[in-house]
């Protein structure tokens, strides 16, 4: 039997021992953890359940806090621990939620029992084998962590070290954190209306709803919603590289704290899976990443994947409702929870939810009031409530597939992606773009046949309808080849196949390639022939360029993501420069508040700007704050419009005429002049990251509306300047394949492997991204083993 010389932690203790390598192993749990540079663990096993010991082991190692807060979430416990009264962000949706109110959301799914039904069916609706030896391997590799330091007080992590909350788990936690995920696009945005939401009392004051302000409340506050989950991923074919291999980047934007980052691992059955890339928090599986000969991406797609139903009430009884004219009771669900009192102790708060045939009453949709008066009440239909094995299978699957047409067939045998679009390439030159997945089905024919008032504005606003709940006319419909009732099938859902190339960086299906529009789709999937924001323009601008001349390399990609141009500046600039110097021949700027403001050095220094976002960029930020204001102008800033015949290329130039316009230049000044920043301030200088003390600067804008590929988000304080990064590109990946037998791969973890402040890998990745830098890819065994941070450690029950 060949022997390895490892590592194995133990009770903080670094212990050396031999162990058998994989194949030497025969019965009980065993696997392998080897960590290249940047803390990168590569899993070995022999089995699924030894494969989930070994992510679950390794994933608590580095990022115990976060994940145990979030068991606390799911379990709909955060009262008990943190107080009724507190809160918490979800980062993905920027959406502050009470705890109590998570609490009681949460328990109502546990004491439903829907996850139980969901894993008690059999596959492809159901769970298959693999995933449920997986979860139950990964369970037990959490709690060996935890038991191996000593439980809760010997966490080497400082912010939960001797915390109550930190526990073991089940395998019932982790499938509550996978339908958590899987909800993030529907119940997850309304979870406070849900909780919330209670009958008017007898005699009280009806709440006046005007549907029309609504519906505009709604379709702005949802397209800021949108608007921070972002994401860029291009696949390149044989007909765009210079050797005719497929070619992937992928490049999600998603927050750097909390649950929803990402974490970087190799995951290896000899035999049965060989795949790398990244998983969200406390999924055992990668989401994103690459096999030996296949690799892909994805981003948040434009499709709704919930509708609102208005239901008509009972007269004199606001729990019922009318169906086709006859009563229907609502659902009374009575929830209890424990919250912690001021004195220690536990109080038990029961409040009820209220359900319908659709779903759960809910009274606000991003901070838009929907009352539940005498007469109306709204309820919330999930597409992804139902849909739980077929998502898990997807990704499981996905990790096994070898092309393309591997990964297609996939997705039409589950549709189970949630509220994501695919993106894939692989070693053949083969490239793909689809939105195939769980998508309500909504023709536009029901919409307008079904939508309320409110929903009829919404639809047209932002392709959202809101259905009459009275009539079963109104439910969702069924195509001959939808996997399950409800959606739309894969022949009416939007797909792509090229030789060239294909893109998405999250406006919808319609321009994925420009010489292949694709149309006739439902609007509730998504617009067509309208402009596109500024980021995918640049995008299918730099794609397009080097996908013509077959320029595509690794390289060229990897050059691409990061050239930080601005694509506002590119198309507005000049005029912008010459509308400045026009002001600074009479010495003053408008501005909104009627004071004009001096221009000072404003205009060299916007005339000096090389149009990118790089550290050393000055400005770019002078720039980015006009742009801030100006991209708001009405009717528009640009001075030559949207043509659906040029629509990559459409609307350009400054309309310096508009008065907002010009009065943005003054006010994007004085902001600099309140904040006590030099005009020509370097990107670097205002934009970073501060972890463990160290601050790191960061490279990037902050994607739309000013167009730039490498989104960092960051927000304007006035008076100081900008605020610290909080979320953007994440984990980015370039993937092809060259002459040898190993992928041909660069990434970068932008945050590093660990949230642990006293971790080596807590921020070593993002002084390479703060840099540029990128690090190889080691997938083939002979990778791995010439790492020279290689450190190995065995796990075995």
């Amino acid at each position: 039997m060949r022997r390895s010389v490892v590592c194995l932690l133990v009770t903080g203790v670094l212990v050396a021992i031999s162990a058998p390598l994989a194949g030497g192993q025969t019965s009980g749990l065993w696997a392998e953890i080897r960590r290249t540079e940047y803390g990168i663990p590569h899993i070995l096993a022999n089995d699924w359940q030894s494969l989930g010991f070994g992510t679950g082991y390794a994933f608590a190692q580095d990022n115990i806090c976060t994940i145990a807060e979030t068991y606390v979430t799911v379990d709909g416990e955060r009262s008990r621990f943190f107080g009724p009264d507190g809160s918490y962000v979800q980062e993905a949706l920027g959406i502050r939620v009470n705890n109590l109110d998570s609490d009681l959301f949460f328990r109502q799914i546990i004491d439903s029992h829907v996850i139980d039904r969901m894993l008690a069916e059999l596959p492809p609706l159901g769970p298959e084998p693999a995933v449920l030896q997986d979860v139950q391997g990964y369970a037990e590799g959490y709690n060996r962590y935890l038991s191996d330091v000593g439980g809760s007080s010997g966490v080497p992590d400082p912010r939960c070290q001797g915390q109550p909350w930190v526990r073991s788990i089940t395998v019932d936690d982790v499938y509550r954190r996978f339908y958590q995920l899987i909800l993030l696009a529907g119940y997850d945005v309304v979870i406070p209306g849900i909780a919330e939401a209670s009958p008017p009392p007898p005699g009280g004051t009806t709440t006046a709803f005007d549907p029309q302000s609504a519906a505009g409340a709604i379709a702005a506050n949802w397209s800021k919603v949108r608007a921070r989950l972002g994401s860029n991923a291009v696949a390149v074919g044989s007909a765009g590289t210079n050797n005719g291999a497929g070619l992937l980047l992928g490049n999600p934007h998603f927050p750097w704290h909390g649950p929803e980052r990402f974490y970087q691992m190799q995951l290896t059955i000899p035999g049965q899976v060989n795949v790398t890339g990244v998983g969200l928090y406390g999924v055992p599986a990668i989401n994103i990443g690459h096999t030996a000969t296949v690799a892909w991406s994805h981003t948040v797609s434009t499709a709704f994947r919930f509708t609102p139903y208005q239901l008509t009430l009972v007269p004199g009884d606001p729990t019922s409702y009318l169906l086709d004219g006859q009563p229907v009771a609502m659902d009374p669900r009575p929830v209890s929870v424990q919250a912690l009192q001021p004195d220690g102790s536990l109080q038990t708060v029961t409040r009820t939810l209220w359900w319908t045939r659709y779903g759960p009453v809910f009274t606000d949709l991003v901070g838009v009031p929907l009352p539940w008066t005498e007469t109306t009440a709204f309820a919330i239909r999930d597409v992804n409530a139902e849909n739980f094995g077929r998502v898990l299978n997807h990704f499981f699957d996905v990790d096994r597939a070898r092309t393309v047409g591997d990964v297609l067939k996939i997705l039409k045998e589950y549709q189970g992606i949630p509220w994501v679009n695919t993106i894939a390439a692989d070693k053949w030159g083969q490239a793909l773009y689809a939105d195939l997945g769980a998508i309500p089905h909504v023709t536009n024919d029901q919409a307008q046949q079904c939508d309320t008032p409110a929903g009829q504005a919404t639809f047209a606003a932002i392709g959202l309808p809101i259905l009459d709940g009275s009539r079963t006319a109104c439910d969702w419909g069924t195509d001959p080849d939808s996997v399950v009732p409800g959606i739309f099938g894969p022949s009416e859902e939007p797909s792509l196949l090229r030789k060239d190339y294909v893109t998405n960086s999250n406006d919808s299906y319609w321009l994925s390639n420009p010489k292949h529009p694709l149309e006739g789709f439902p609007r509730i999937i998504g617009q067509e022939r309208t402009a596109r924001t500024l980021r995918t323009r640049n995008g299918l601008v730099m794609v397009g360029t080097l996908a013509d001349r077959r320029a595509f390399t690794r390289q060229a990609m990897q050059d691409l993501v990061f050239s930080d141009w601005s694509y506002a500046a590119l198309i507005t600039k000049d005029d912008l420069v010459t509308m400045c110097r026009q002001f600074a021949a009479v010495g003053a700027v408008p501005t909104s508040t009627g004071a004009p403001v001096a221009p000072g050095n404003a205009c060299d220094v916007l005339a000096n700007w090389d149009g990118r976002e790089n550290l050393d960029s000055r400005g770019a930020l002078l720039f980015r704050r006009f742009w801030d204001y100006a991209s708001q102008a009405e009717p528009t800033p640009f001075s030559h419009p949207f043509d659906v015949t040029h629509p990559v290329t459409t609307p350009y130039g400054l309309d310096t005429t508009n008065p907002q316009v010009q009065t943005a230049l003054g006010d994007a000044i004085q902001d600099f002049r309140d904040a006590g920043l030099p005009l020509d301030t370097p990107v670097g200088d205002q934009q970073a990251i501060t972890w463990s003390g160290v601050r790191i600067p960061i490279h990037g804008g902050t994607g739309d509306p000013h167009g730039d590929f490498n989104a960092i988000w960051t927000t304007w304080v006035p008076g100081q300047g900008l605020s610290e990064v909080t979320g953007g590109s994440s984990f980015v990946q370039v993937v092809t394949w060259g002459s040898g037998s190993c992928p041909d791969t660069r990434t970068i973890l932008t945050y590093s492997e660990s949230e642990n402040p006293d971790s080596p890998h807590h921020y070593d990745q993002t002084l390479l991204f703060s840099q540029k830098q990128w690090l190889l890819d080691r997938f083939c065994e002979s990778q791995i083993s010439a790492s020279p941070a290689l450190q190995t450690t065995v796990i075995q029950r």
